[in-house]
Order: C-alpha cells, then structure tokens, then sequence
C-alpha cells in the first residue's frame, strides 16, 4: 500500500510532497504545491481589472491558505477574492495520453483558467476537483493555470467553523480562503479508470466493485486482483465495454478472510487494471481494503457483529501553523496517536471533510471515524422558532462528493451530514426540513452499507434516521446520569430549546449515542480573564478535572444501551482550552489516567456478543 513518491522528492521537495489520494494511485503524477503568484481581490473586481491575465503582485506557498502562517502570506482580514497564477510545463514523457490537473480542495467558489481558456468550476471548500487539460495544454507545453477563489461571508455557506466577524471567538475560528490542499497533475490514457468503489462483503467473504470508466470502448476489460502479505488472494475479470461502471466480485478463500477492526486493522492490497482486446494494460492503479461490516441491531451498532464501544473524541482537525492544512503528513499520524494514547478508538471529524491522507493512517491505525460535513454557515436571521436554518441544494452536492469520495475507507463507520441545525418544529415545511431529508436520502442511497444520523445534537427531522443523539455538556457527573439515565426507557436526554421547545422528532428506538460531552476547560497557561474557555465551571486543580473526566465517562461506559460517545475535545483549537492536548499538540494532562478512565469494559460491550 506504498503510495508514488512526488518526482523529485528530496531536501528541495515542495510542502505535503505525499500522493494525495492513497487508494486509487497511480505511478506518474507531479505535485504542483510550492510558490504560486497571488494576490488579494477584497472587492472581487479582479476580472473585470484584468487580473486573470496579469502577474499577481505577491507570492503564496501552496497549498496553506493565505490566512495561514505557513502560506508566507498570513492575513487573517476578510477576501472575497483571491488569485493564484503559476505556469508548469506539462512533462514531455507523458505524450500520447491525456493530462488531469486535480485540485483536492479549494475554499469556496473556483475557477480555473488554463493559457486563457476556462477549464474548471466547482462550488464547495472541502471537497476535490479535476480539469482536463486536453486540447488545452498538451505534453511538452507549457500550461499557465490561474485560479479565482471566491469566499463571501454572507448568505448561506458550508464553511465549518470559519468565523464570518474578523476575531476568533467562542467556537468559531479564522477563516480559509482559497487553495488549502495539494495542487497535482496526472497523466491519464484516452479511456481510463475513475475512482473504484469498494464495498466489504463480510457475510459472503467477499469485495464487490465498481470500477467507472472515463467512457466504453470495444473490447476492454477490467482485472482486479486482491493480494495481502502472503501474494494473490483473489482474481476478477469482467467485460468493461457494456457498462460505464464495471463491476465484478472478488471472493476470499476461507483460509484467507482476515476481517478489518480496531484491534486488528488488517488491508488487503487491490491491484486495478483496464486491458484491451489484445490483453495491453492501458491504465492500472493501485489501491486496498479492509473486510469489514457495520450494522445496526435493536440499539446496537455492531462492528464485524460484535459489539465495539465507540469511545470517540471530537476532533476538528485545525493546526496553529496551517489552520485547516496540516503542516506536514506526520502531523496527520500525530493526531491519531493522540487519540489512540488517551483511549479513545476513533474520532467524529468535526464540522471539516478531512483530507484524504488523514484517512488512509485512520484505515491502517484502526481509527474508527464518522465522516461529518462542514454544514455551519446556514443560519440566517430570525428566532429558532421560524425558519432559521436556510441551507440549500448546494450542500446536498457537496455533501455527495465527499460521501463518493471516502466511500470505500473501512475506518469511516457511519456518516454525518449535519451538525447542531437547532430550528424549532412547527406545522409548516422549511428549507431545513427539506435538505436535512434530501441529504440524509441520498447519503442512503449513495451509501447503504453505513448507518447515517439525519443531524447530530440538535434537530432530528428525518424519523427513520439509523442513529439518534444528542449533545450534552452538563459537568456534574450524579446530574449528568440523571440526564441520561432514560434511554431503556426510550426516553433519552433529547437537545431542546431555551423555550424547552421541540427541535426533533420523537425518538423511535434507535441506536443512541451522546456525540458531544465533556468539554472540560483546563488552562493551566492561563487565567479565565485571558479569553479562553470551555464547558461549566473550571476545575480548581487537576485532580478535579479528572475525577470529573472520569465520572462523566462512567456514566456513559456504565449505560448497556448506549454503542459509544464522542469527548469533546482532542486538542485546545484557538481559544477553546477544553482539549485533552493544547494546540501545539503538546501534554498538559495526565493522558495515562485519561485512558485508564475508558479502558475499563463498557456495559454496552458485555451485553451479548464481545470483541474478537
């Protein structure tokens, strides 16, 4: 599962120089991150000033947001727009197929012109974007590539946590505009393979495939072949000239089956090829698997059907340096560490598709993870008894992309397309009641192997939602159990209004959860005075805070109906200070007794069916 290494990596290597999609890799590719021309375009006049056929007048290192510190850049004030200029010479060797110029994320609104002609348009900031270049720019020449991000702060937007005020403050951060993943080419042949979708098979030992073409062509076929440390496991052909999306199966041999879980985070090799007529390999990409299931039994979500206690922490994925970008591949590996040495199994990625590569060390660490869309931004004006929530069909699209996208991740167990939408039920239809159910039927749709929760926390508006939650962020562990202590009743805790006014519908038996609890402040560095904070009252020592810590988990670990939680939070992000590290990453509690507080077995975990 070795990914290409960038071409002319090395001490003068460009900034995240690693294959930025791990499972559908090719041998030739050229990474493209590193010095761009740039400059500011704070009123989005730079069209009509000409500045897509000019030089920019600054500099950007790419691909860190000009918010950033490592962007060399480092203005934090409001841009509605910014340009990128920067001209590469299509490598001569790739003559004869056609050259892709993939973005993996640009914030929020792009285009992409190529030698003056526009190549690309695509809306949503966490989710990645091709142009062929054909016709455009071919092997040998030279393509200059301008790109205008757009980045309003008004009206309705899937930005996460990006503040839309200029200063941090509560739980809403500085903003990223523009290119904030890798910028690369490949090159590709006329008819070619398109990202696979992989589906585990674990009742039947087996990968179901599909495998979408670029176009038919007589006489193709797909081969894939399945191998793990001991060589071929599993062979498959089919006829790739019927369909544009090939499918085929590949069945394990009993003696073979090793299933993917946290204990044992097991990947088989998956080799791809496209073949003509003659048996010529025309494209072969190389990518992997795991062979697991999850599903939903009663209130159980089990995982290979067994019963694992999801104990989860929230993690939103922002660096000091990079913000949304890390600042390099080991600090993507760092985090999960992180998490795996305080006890935790797995994270929810809060309010940000995280990046490729993120997922891909969660595959071969054992990282559980929910996939979460970066769904804030959709609030409007008016009391959360009208119509307060206003997303539209553009979070549908993007939410798909990035469901298609990390589909065949084995870490990912269970989807989230919105986050804390609190908006009062009442007797008329609104725009939140009409996306919230088109998202969570298209994820079904898109997705059915997965459970998926409608909303986490606050509005639950889709009845036949697979999980139901809540968020809760009492400190007082004996008022807290109280809280929770109704779901074998079928009366969970359920996130309410001030008004006590109903955000959700009635639960109906569910799975159930507490996706967000805890957020215990503890800054030893500080004073409550120096603007940080977190959940309640603060801790007057750190011995307070761990009792608290592990009375809180206790009542969760000790419920045999709730599957799992999610802490608040992995690390301190700007001025929360509630993480379990600081921002830099660095220790400021005793995460040996964190771990110790969750490894003890959780009732969930002894009621039927255990671990293997």
């Amino acid at each position: 599962m070795q990914t290409p290494a960038p071409p002319g990596s090395g001490p003068s290597a460009p900034p995240r120089p690693e294959y930025p999609r791990p499972q559908f890799a090719r041998a030739d590719w050229l990474c493209l991150n590193g010095s761009w021309g740039f400059e500011i375009d704070r009123g989005d006049s730079g069209l009509e000033r000409g500045l897509r056929d000019t030089e920019p007048a600054g500099t950007i290192t790419v691909p860190f947001c000009p918010e950033s510190e490592l962007s060399g850049v480092g203005d934090t004030d409001f841009m509605e727009a910014v340009w990128y200029r920067r001209t590469v010479r299509v490598p001569r060797a790739w003559a004869g197929r056609r050259t892709l110029l993939h973005f993996q994320a640009v914030d929020h609104d792009a285009t992409v012109w190529v030698n003056g002609v526009e190549v690309a348009r695509h809306r949503g900031g966490f989710t990645p974007f091709t142009a062929d270049l054909h016709g455009v720019a071919e092997p040998g020449e030279d393509a200059v590539v301008v790109v205008r991000a757009r980045d309003h702060r008004h009206g309705p937007q899937a930005r996460g946590k990006q503040a839309t005020w200029y200063a941090n403050s509560g739980c809403h951060y500085t903003r990223t505009t523009g290119i904030w993943q890798t910028v690369w080419m490949e090159p590709v042949p006329e008819t070619h393979l398109r990202r696979p979708r992989v589906t585990p098979d674990l009742a039947n030992g087996a990968f179901h495939l599909r495998l979408p073409l670029s176009g038919p062509r007589a006489g193709l076929r797909v081969r894939a072949v399945l191998g793990d440390g001991d060589g071929e496991v599993a062979t498959a052909e089919v006829r790739a000239d019927l369909d544009t999306a090939p499918q085929l199966t590949l069945a394990i041999p009993e003696e073979r089956r090793r299933t993917w879980s946290p204990q044992d985070p097991h990947l088989y090799t998956l080799h791809l090829e496209l073949v003509d007529a003659e048996g010529a390999v025309l494209d072969r990409a190389e990518s992997y698997a795991g062979l697991r299931s999850v599903s939903v039994e009663g209130k159980a979500v089990l995982i290979n059907g067994e019963r694992v206690f999801q104990r989860l922490v929230l993690d939103q994925g922002y660096y000091p340096d990079g913000l949304m970008t890390a600042p390099d591949e080991a600090a993507l590996v760092r985090d999960i560490e992180l998490g795996l040495r305080a006890g935790f199994n797995g994270a929810r990625l809060h309010q940000k598709v995280f990046e490729e590569r993120f997922l891909y060390h969660a595959d071969r660490l054992g990282y559980l993870v929910w996939g979460e869309f970066g769904d804030w931004g959709c609030a409007a004006d008016g009391p959360a008894s009208l119509d307060n929530q206003r997303p539209d069909a553009s979070y549908v699209a993007q939410w798909l992309e990035a469901v298609e996208r990390d589909y065949s991740h084995p870490s990912v167990v269970g989807w989230c397309p919105l986050n804390e939408t609190f908006q009062r039920l009442h007797d008329r239809t609104t725009a939140l009641d009409d996306v919230t159910r088109a998202m969570f039927l298209a994820t079904k749709a898109l997705d059915p192997s997965r459970p998926v929760v409608d909303a986490s926390g606050y509005a639950h508006r889709v009845p036949e939602t697979d999980v139901y939650d809540s968020h809760n962020y009492e400190q007082d562990p004996e008022a807290f159990r109280e809280q929770m202590s109704g779901l074998a009743d079928d009366s969970p805790y359920v996130n309410r209004g001030d008004d006590g006014g109903a955000w959700s519908v009635p639960y109906r038996g569910q799975p159930y959860f507490c996706s967000e609890f805890g957020g215990i402040r503890w800054d030893p560095d500080s004073d409550r005075g120096g603007g940080s904070w977190g959940y309640g009252d603060d801790p007057t020592t750190l011995e307070e805070f761990h009792v608290r810590f592990e009375g809180l988990t206790s009542v969760l670990l000790d419920d045999p109906h709730m599957f799992g939680y999610c802490y608040t939070q992995l690390t301190d992000v700007f001025q929360e200070r509630n993480g379990v590290y600081r921002f830099d990453r660095s220790e400021k509690l005793d995460t040996a007794r964190i771990a110790a507080a969750q490894q003890r077995t959780a009732a969930f975990e002894k009621d039927g069916r255990q671990p293997g």
